[in-house]
């Protein structure tokens, strides 16, 4: 999950926790400090399965790609809340199937950025961007995406782990709203966020949330779905995050159980 709480962009600090940083240490990295450090194991004390939900929205958004360059036939995506880069990145798996594909990633952590224009480098064939933006800001990061990407022709928008990041109050639902109503016909958006299913969960965010800059809010699995009004699903819908097209000879059963939902839509 990578932080957009902050409008305008922070300057990089290394005193309190930041949410990619944080994920990055849930996911066995090194790019993070201290303060991420222990938040991270914070939230592994009281809820150890919470690496779990990380790896799993990785491997969605990889399955997911895959799908939007391979079946629905999409060269063109915009990648919000990037994260910091780790194995299978948006790009990598879509210029793997299609080297000509382009790719817009949107972050607001500058330590995500600059990982980001070091590490993930596109094909000649095809274009990567990086986008200095919080995702509240649509206008700005619509107005820069089309700097590489079309919007006459169909994109996929992923959001893994964003909304999250946002409180009710600030209606998250209407800004994924604005952000498909920019794209055109045809185009797609993949999301995944944690729910609010598991009590120990529950507690483990409102201890994270009490120790970071930032703060994380977990939600039903049918508030979730609200995310996909007025979009076409694609089979099997907004299910368990393992459950969502897994790669043959997986059928997500044997998974841990992962309090997140994931799913993709197609804009008719």
């Amino acid at each position: 999950m990578s932080d957009h709480r902050q409008l305008p962009a922070d300057p990089l600090r290394t005193d309190v926790p930041h949410s990619a940083r944080v994920w990055n240490y849930l996911l066995g990295g090194k790019d993070n400090y201290p303060a991420d450090a222990e938040a991270g194991e914070t939230i592994l004390k009281a809820f150890p399965d919470i690496a779990g939900i990380a790896r799993d929205q990785r491997a969605f958004l990889a399955r997911a790609v895959r799908f939007l360059t391979e079946e629905a036939g999409l060269r063109q995506f915009l990648d919000i809340g990037t994260g910091l880069p780790t194995a299978d990145n948006t790009h990598e798996v879509a210029q793997r199937r299609a080297p000509e594909s382009r790719i817009v990633y949107v972050d607001n952590d500058p330590l995500v950025l600059t990982h980001a224009r070091a590490l993930l480098t596109s094909t000649p064939q095809g274009a990567c961007a990086y986008v200095d933006a919080d995702v509240r800001d649509t206008s700005r990061v619509i107005e820069e995406a089309a700097r590489t990407l079309d919007f006459r022709h169909p994109i996929g928008l992923t959001l893994l782990g964003i909304m999250g990041q946002l409180p009710d109050d600030e209606d998250p639902w209407a800004l994924v709203g604005s952000l498909i109503a920019a794209l055109p016909s045809g185009s797609y958006l993949a999301l995944a966020d944690g729910t609010d299913t598991s009590d120990t969960l529950t507690h483990a965010v409102e201890e994270y949330n009490r120790h970071s800059a930032s703060s994380y809010h977990l939600r039903s699995p049918a508030r979730i779905s609200a995310f996909f009004d007025g979009l076409e699903l694609v089979e099997p819908g907004v299910v368990r995050t393992s459950h969502w097209r897994p790669y043959p000879g997986g059928n997500g059963q044997d998974a841990p159980s992962s309090h997140a939902v994931s799913g993709v839509g197609r804009k008719p």
